[in-house]
């Protein structure tokens, strides 16, 4: 991987109550970089779902944990990861689901992996040092 041209970071709670915060400095900083508006709204929704579940299923909504994100360009794409220290689980083996029939039956959630697959490029799964990240790319 080569070196990113940018990067920059936050680190958060992990409560949604801070959703709305980190929509907006996902968006704030891609616009800034030349990220069209709609290739914007898909990031900002696959963060918000990578989000999401780092509070439900790594933390199991302790509040009192911490997710960092960082983001990045690098000569075609743009990058985020979210990183965070609780139960570790890798989206990239998760099996997409069958969306039609969770409509049909009227299922709620377990669709965000598949939003995400969906909304980006390319998604990464790290563990390293206790340390769990996924990255997001969206080719520019």
């Amino acid at each position: 991987m080569s070196t990113p041209n940018y990067t920059h970071r936050i680190t958060v709670q992990a409560s949604t109550e801070h959703l709305s915060e980190v929509r907006d400095f996902v968006a704030s900083y891609a616009t800034k970089h030349g990220v069209s508006s709609h290739e914007v709204e898909d990031i900002r929704l696959a963060v918000d779902e990578a989000y999401t579940n780092i509070i439900k299923h790594a933390y199991q909504y302790d509040d009192s944990r911490f997710v960092e994100i960082v983001m990045g360009s690098e000569k075609d794409e743009f990058w985020v990861s979210l990183k965070d220290n609780g139960k570790s689980f890798n989206p990239t083996e998760y099996p997409d689901p069958d969306v039609e029939e969770r409509i049909k039956k009227k299922e709620r959630g377990g669709v965000g992996v598949y939003l995400m697959k969906k909304l980006m490029d390319r998604i990464e799964y790290h563990k390293h040092d206790g340390t769990n990240e996924i990255r997001m790319i969206k080719k520019l």
